[in-house]
This record gives structure tokens, C-alpha cells and sequence, in this order.
């Protein structure tokens, strides 16, 4: 097993999550919009895509697909810093790690929270990027209510669903 993707193996898992992004903004669904940036990661200048998910409990979910050297890693912006009840926070977050799949919450930028996992480059696949973005949607709008509550208590009220 090679170390790192060939070009023509680059070219292919690049093709599958544009075609992939193609089909799922056509078919009119969650997914709003798509960014490619072929040197879009700033550390490594690997391919990375932008999308915008309309989710339920927050309006967008942004997810990050950065196709590094075998993995396609991916990350989602779940919530800003929690400003109070900073441990209960922390503590709700990593229980609930114990029960995702596939994804984990992690620190990042700024103390901002995200929901962070990757996949091998070799099973990157419609299914596969389905089950990414499905997940980091459901996970967001499971969680989030009760994340947001805590860290930033008085701040936030649950989105009113209009169906």
C-alpha cells in the first residue's frame, strides 16, 4: 500500500466527491452550496471542498472535505466557544463522542467546536459522503440545542420549525 495518492488516484477520489456534490445540488435537497479549491487547505495545499448543508436546529451546517495523503478528512463547525458553564460543556460534548459514529468532537480553531473524522481515500464513495454529511447534520441537530444552552446560557433559543 502506497504512502500517499498518486496523481491519478488524487484525480479520481476528486471526481467522485465532484460528481457526488453535483448530484446532491441538483436533486434540490439539504445541500445549498459547494466550493471546490483545488490548493484549499492551508497547511498541506491538498483539494478541499466547502459545504453548506441547510440543517434544522441551526440554520447552515458548514462541512469542511479535505482530501489529504490516504484520508479524506472532514469537519463540520458545530459551535463557538462555550462562554459559560464552560466544564458542563466540555463534559456534555465528550459523553456524547461515546455515541457518535464515524466522528468525534474536538477543539479547534479559537476554542470553537467542531465535529471532526476521516475516511480512507480508497472508500470515498456516494454512500460514503453521504453518510459524512448526513451525519455531521444529524449529529449537529441532535446536539447542538443542548450544547449551545449550556455554553452560552441565555443566549440561545431553539429554532422554531416551520413545516
Amino acid at each position: 500500500m502506497n504512502a500517499i495518492l498518486d496523481d491519478r488516484e488524487r484525480e479520481a477520489v476528486c471526481a467522485v466527491v465532484d460528481r457526488w456534490a453535483e448530484q446532491e445540488l441538483a436533486a434540490g435537497g439539504p445541500l445549498v452550496a459547494v466550493d471546490r479549491q483545488a490548493g484549499g487547505d492551508p497547511i498541506t495545499g491538498a483539494p478541499r471542498w466547502y459545504l453548506r448543508v441547510r440543517g434544522d436546529e441551526k440554520e447552515f451546517v458548514t462541512v469542511w472535505l479535505t482530501l489529504r495523503q490516504r484520508m479524506l478528512h472532514h469537519e463540520a463547525q458545530f459551535m463557538p466557544a462555550p462562554e459559560t458553564n464552560v466544564e458542563a460543556t466540555w463534559t456534555y460534548l465528550l459523553r456524547r463522542n461515546a455515541h457518535l459514529v464515524g466522528m468525534s468532537f474536538a477543539l479547534g480553531h479559537e476554542d470553537a467546536v467542531y465535529l471532526v473524522g476521516r475516511v480512507p481515500a480508497s472508500r470515498v464513495d456516494g454512500d460514503e459522503l453521504d453518510r459524512i454529511v448526513g451525519a455531521s447534520l444529524a449529529y449537529t441537530d441532535e446536539c447542538f440545542p443542548t450544547a449551545m444552552a449550556l455554553g452560552h446560557e441565555g443566549m440561545y433559543r431553539r429554532r422554531r420549525r416551520s413545516h
